[in-house]
């Protein structure tokens, strides 16, 4: 159940009670795409750096170990030993992304792995069975995410064509989370809203699928190559048609400007590999701008990668060592980075609550901005 707790604008601060416990929003989804985070993070260390949501994926997961092997080990919280919310999105995506091994159909997509090349099919159905095996806390619908730039008769093709299949989802889910085996009886759905850059195809579609009174309802099909103004037009446009009070999820972004944008506009929950794909790279953030570790100009600053930090990486250790365990290739380096970033995400999603319950969200977005985008003395900024 999502409880809207308070509104700042059109800012929300939210609650989601799960049967794996409570989820406050804005949210931001540390992404572990095989049960894991990439950088040697592990779930014990997600709690340490206040994790809430972890985001799984399931055509990875299906593809390897199985999902059906995952099921008889107890299903995903217990296969990861995480014990807090878990969302798997539905393979929409990674269908989109293999556009050279797959065809789409109505029944649903016939594709290749990308691990061994064998034949695979993923209908809504399929996608539902997938998620009830792994047992996740939310389970997102099976959709089409449309290439950008596309034409408006394949955009709405394929938009009619995923509120189809929604409609297969939510039938198949509830029979699935009817089966007395089930992994996880009360297995929440998530609805996506495509559309790609037409507002007006966004906005039917909202209406759409806002009359199936799902659990909550996600943005997809954006961050694929549209401007950030694109972007935030379509959020700005749509979010108004969907329920207020059920969460909003925009689907695998962002950066921190990214974030504090769409807070503004009334999303609740966020996910993006950037934290830990660039902190294995070297790449860290402050409140102050990205830092490549790897810049000679570290090599005997003894300081925090940012001073005042509480993740794991500035309270023990400085920029030069971790900048010598990056350059000797040691794995070390590069799991006190990913930390680094998780907690600093976490930790930005915390002080965006703070500030939508203190009633001064503008504020603080608009010094949170200032900081973050400032090219500082040293020459490097803080855009990604």
């Amino acid at each position: 159940m999502y409880q809207l707790l308070k509104k700042d604008g059109r800012a929300k601060r939210g609650r989601l009670t799960t049967v794996h416990g409570v989820i406050e929003t804005p949210v931001f989804m540390n992404v572990g795409t095989v049960a894991a985070i990439k950088g040697a993070v592990s779930s014990i260390d997600l709690k340490g750096i206040g994790t809430q949501v972890e985001l799984c994926n399931t055509y990875h997961l299906h593809v390897r170990p199985g999902d059906e092997i995952v099921k008889k080990l107890g299903g995903l919280h217990r296969f990861m030993n995480w014990d807090r919310p878990i969302l798997t999105d539905s393979g929409g995506f990674q269908v989109f992304s293999l556009a050279d091994l797959r065809k789409i159909r109505e029944e649903g997509v016939y594709f290749h792995s990308h691990i061994d090349g064998r034949k695979i099919f993923m209908g809504p159905e399929e996608s539902m069975e997938i998620q009830s095996n792994l047992g996740s806390t939310i389970a997102m619908a099976f959709d089409e995410c449309p290439p950008h730039p596309a034409t408006r008769e394949y955009m709405q093709n394929s938009v009619d064509r995923t509120t189809r299949w929604l409609g297969r989802c939510k039938a198949k889910l509830q029979e699935l989370n009817s089966l007395p085996d089930t992994v996880n009886p009360s297995q929440m759905l998530f609805g996506i809203n495509q559309g790609g850059t037409f507002a007006d195809i966004r906005i039917a579609h909202a209406k759409a699928i806002r009359e199936l009174d799902l659990d909550g309802y996600a943005l997809g099909g954006l961050a694929v190559g549209e401007s950030h103004e694109e972007m935030y037009h379509i959020i700005e446009e749509t979010v108004p048609y969907l329920p207020e009070d059920k969460p909003v999820y925009l689907m695998g972004v962002g950066t921190p400007p990214n974030i504090l944008e769409a807070v503004e506009r009334g999303v609740d929950f966020f996910d993006c590999v950037y934290p830990s794909r660039n902190g294995r790279h070297g790449h860290v953030y402050t409140n102050h701008g990205k830092l490549n570790l790897f810049n000679a100009k570290y090599e005997l600053d003894d300081r925090p990668i940012e001073e005042g930090c509480g993740c794991p990486a500035c309270r023990h250790h400085t920029r030069a060592y971790i900048r010598h365990l990056l350059k000797a290739k040691e794995m070390l380096g590069m799991r006190l980075c990913v930390l680094h970033n998780l907690y600093f995400y976490n930790h930005m999603m915390e002080e965006i609550r703070q500030a939508i319950d203190e009633g001064r969200y503008q504020e603080y977005k608009k010094k949170k901005l200032e900081g973050y985008m400032a090219v500082r003395v040293d020459g490097e900024q803080g855009i990604v």
